[in-house]
């Protein structure tokens, strides 16, 4: 990958700021209107609430995504919880199949590929996340994509020259399934995309 842990990590922190900035520009905004005005209530507290509600969303998912993995379980009603949170507005949907708790690790594999596919699927579609005996499947339906396969040969541990904060996810996602002695397995179609561990 021609990456050291340090740039990894460096890169991660880009990316998480990069998605935390618009929310806070937005509770900025929020709180200008609020200097302007006399009201109390209105859009200005509903945007104020609306970004604070992103921002929080985004750290949770981040909080699992790209904090430190464990053996500890996470229970489906936070998973789901916080996976309709941080999708809240967008144009993919998202399904958490497993009805039993997973171990973190897995549930943090499974938040990066969601990223991984995201970023592929701009357009909007359908994510869905099985787990079966241990066998995780993250699978991406659209009629639209915009697949980068130097992307996505990370996930196979290719190289790329250079990698934007906004893509960390597909490196950082093949170096955890390393240490989680995982092998990760994609399948690319038309109208489908695959992470498999």
């Amino acid at each position: 990958m021609g990456q050291s842990n340090i740039n990894l990590a460096a890169l991660i922190g880009s990316r998480i700021c990069h998605d935390l900035i618009s929310p806070i520009g937005a509770i900025n905004n929020g709180l200008e209107l609020l200097g302007m005005s006399d009201a109390r209530e209105g859009p200005e507290l509903d945007l104020i609430s609306e970004s604070v509600g992103n921002a929080s969303a985004r750290i949770r998912f981040f909080r699992i995504a790209y904090g430190a993995a464990s053996d500890q379980s996470l229970g489906r009603a936070e998973v789901v919880s916080i996976l309709a949170d941080s999708m809240r507005g967008e144009r993919l949907k998202v399904v958490y199949g497993p009805l039993d708790p997973q171990p973190r690790w897995g549930v943090r594999m499974a938040f990066l590929a969601v990223q991984c596919l995201e970023t592929s699927l701009p357009y909007g579609g359908r994510i869905e996340i099985a787990c079966s005996d241990g066998a995780w499947d993250i699978t991406g339906h659209s009629a639209k994509q915009s697949v980068d396969t130097g992307l996505w040969g990370l996930l196979r541990g290719h190289d790329v020259q250079e990698l934007a904060p906004a893509h960390v996810q597909f490196a950082l996602l093949h170096e955890v399934s390393k240490d989680a002695d995982r092998s990760l397995n994609t399948e690319l179609t038309p109208e489908r995309l695959s992470i498999r561990f």
